[in-house]
């Protein structure tokens, strides 16, 4: 028996994934390949082409499979944020996440990913509204879609700069109080700025 031939229908799939995911927090995106997934999955090299197409059909299951987790940790922060001290925490949570998973992280957004995969789009689109949500239940006068796409910017930044070092992250504390400040920074210089712009408004 091959060891391809123990997977039943179903569970080659998941073992491939558990295997890309391994890998990816392991030695990053450079040692990914439908090659490596199978020695670690333990199966023959052709086995992970029977559900992936290629590596980027891979990373697009992998990237969904992010998302959804990713979903379900911002919603576990606070399941209906409505205050800017509620949204900075889930945008800490945001931050923790890609700290506690570096490696899947930059696959779901540093990697290409197949366009045309209906769980990957389905899963991003999952992510955008929740955020879209959150800004029209904080601030419902306010065009939801661009300052969700400038809150979603500001979060996902700062995950970045915390992953790439750019940042402290040498503990959660120090992560919380440098993201939470941030969000805050943001919020209470909305005012202040529509202020300045307006006093600079030539007959204002």
């Amino acid at each position: 028996m091959s060891p391809n031939d123990t997977y039943h229908h179903g569970d080659l799939r998941a073992a491939c994934l558990r295997a890309a995911r391994e890998l990816l927090e392991e030695d990053g995106s450079a040692g990914l390949s439908l090659r490596a997934v199978a020695r670690r999955a333990g199966v023959s090299a052709t086995a992970p082409y029977r559900h992936y197409a290629d590596r980027e059909a891979l990373v697009s299951a992998v990237a969904a499979e992010g998302y959804r987790e990713l979903a379900g940790h911002l919603a576990g922060a606070h399941p209906a944020p409505s205050t800017p001290d509620e949204l900075a925490a889930v945008a800490v949570a945001y931050v923790q996440f890609a700290l506690k998973h570096p490696g899947l992280f930059r696959a779901m957004f540093a990697e290409p990913c197949d366009p045309t995969s209906e769980e990957r789009v389905a899963a991003t689109a999952a992510i955008s509204e929740y955020v879209r949500g959150i800004v029209r239940a904080t601030f419902p006068d306010v065009d939801s879609d661009t300052l969700s796409t400038t809150v979603w910017a500001l979060v996902h930044g700062l995950a970045f700069l915390h992953l790439d070092g750019k940042l402290d992250a040498s503990t959660p504390e120090v992560v919380t109080t440098q993201v939470t400040a941030a969000v805050h920074a943001l919020f209470n210089a909305s005012p202040a700025m529509s202020t300045t712009a307006a006093a600079a408004r030539p007959g204002v």
